[in-house]
């Protein structure tokens, strides 16, 4: 199994830091390298508060839905953590940072409007990523001549011709920024 390239933060009530992997230092931290940061524990708190939480929410803390870091964009996914006393530490908060893929907000309405099914529309997800046939076989755990007769079905429907054509179609789908 490849690694997670997704960040994931583990926080208590105070948003203080419990802990953190690699990635998610490493899309709080950029520009600067990971390897920069002198204390890491005390940068990721500190982004935490400035980069994730929902300031506009003033009652209970919030995080935001998205952010960019960079030129990419980043879902944030967060679950309430209740652990019931049994811990010293007391997470409250678990944190998920997921890269948004290339043209991902337009894909339900592509789906619908190609009628696409659940699985081709994960495929055209991966595709999105850049990930060659063999590594969205991978991701989807079945064989890449499945994922080829994915890519063909989702062609016909949208009527073109190559896996770039497929690209095209979901960037001339989505609304101007």
């Amino acid at each position: 199994m490849a690694p997670s390239t997704n960040g994931f933060l583990l926080l208590d009530v105070g948003l203080n830091l419990i802990a953190a992997n690699d990635p998610a230092l490493q899309i709080l931290c950029f520009p600067s390298g990971a390897d920069r940061i002198k204390q890491p524990k005390v940068f990721l708190a500190d982004r935490v508060r400035t980069t994730l939480l929902d300031h506009g929410n003033q009652d209970a803390p919030a995080f935001v839905k998205e952010f960019k870091s960079g030129k990419r964009r980043y879902v944030c996914k967060n679950f309430r953590v209740d652990c019931n006393g049994h811990y010293p530490l007391q997470p409250a908060f678990a944190v998920l940072l997921e890269r948004t893929a290339a043209g991902s907000t337009g894909l339900t309405e592509i789906s619908e409007q190609f009628n696409l099914t659940q699985r081709e529309r994960e495929t055209v997800e991966l595709l999105l990523q850049g990930l060659t046939s063999k590594e969205i076989a991978t991701r989807m755990k079945i064989s890449p001549n499945t994922v080829k007769a994915f890519l063909r079905l989702v062609m016909v429907k949208m009527k073109v011709s190559t896996r770039s054509g497929i690209a095209g179609k979901v960037a001339g789908s989505r609304p101007n920024a």
